[in-house]
């Protein structure tokens, strides 16, 4: 069935983050710690095996460096910090936690920290890289969705452990990968027709620098905005269309 795969991806995140919730309180602080630090350098290797693979990287440069500035004139990542927080306040009344952070200019309830983090990093993780596009191409065929199942296996397993570390804000991430996901599926034929080999390698070579970034801010190197990237993921491309000989 079209979109199977997407809902396959779905409810694995959502069962993910579910068993990570339950589990969480029993995987001792470090062992969460050390085991957010491994899924932040594979990540990164990820990334770099993505990135490397330009035949050009020029393209993958200017595009996320001019999809970056467009980001952060859209101010993309403080909405999707908003949609968290409003998500937060409306699901997730119950959490009390208070503690004071930064300066001595007020407080920040822990849970809405961590639940908007949870959510962002989360997000941002599932929706980029080649799986999500080469995975929407094959979703919206009909045939068997081998790739989104491969990759909601993957992303299920994450789940667990960022809900362990982040909570139940991780589960959210499940619309973004029904949004994001749905609707490339809905794209898929056109967007299979519009891509060509040369457009496919620099989009996901752009991706790879993206995930890199992802893996850093796990690893807690930095803190890049990674949302504020995305609109690099449709400029690269058009690039490519425009200035690939």
């Amino acid at each position: 069935m079209r979109g199977s795969g997407t809902l396959i991806n779905t409810v694995l995140v959502i069962a993910g983050s579910g068993l990570g919730v339950l589990v969480g309180d029993r995987i001792p602080e470090r062992m969460r710690t050390t085991l957010l630090q491994v899924i932040g350098l594979v990540t990164v290797a990820l990334g770099v095996s993505d990135a490397i693979d330009t035949r050009n990287m020029v393209f993958p440069l200017v595009g996320m460096a001019l999809g970056a500035l467009l980001g952060e004139a859209l101010r993309i990542e403080d909405r999707l910090e908003a949609l968290g927080a409003f998500l937060q306040k409306r699901f997730d009344r119950g959490a009390t936690a208070v503690q004071i952070v930064g300066d001595s200019s007020g407080i920040e309830p822990t849970n809405e920290r961590n639940f908007v983090k949870g959510f962002v990093t989360a997000s941002a993780l599932y929706c980029i890289g080649p799986l999500t596009v080469l995975g929407a191409i094959e979703d919206a065929s009909g045939d068997t969705p081998q790739l989104y199942i491969i990759k909601g296996l993957l992303d299920g397993f994450v789940s667990i452990m960022f809900a362990a570390t982040y909570g139940i804000g991780v589960a959210f991430s499940a619309l973004s990968v029904l949004v994001v996901q749905g609707g490339l599926t809905l794209g898929g034929t056109g967007l299979d027709a519009l891509l060509d080999d040369r457009m496919r390698t620099e989009l996901f070579a752009a991706g790879g620098l993206a995930v890199i970034g992802i893996g850093l801010n796990l690893l807690q190197v930095t803190r890049i905005r990674l949302a504020n990237l995305l609109p690099g993921l449709v400029l690269t491309p058009i690039l490519v269309a425009v200035f690939a000989v």
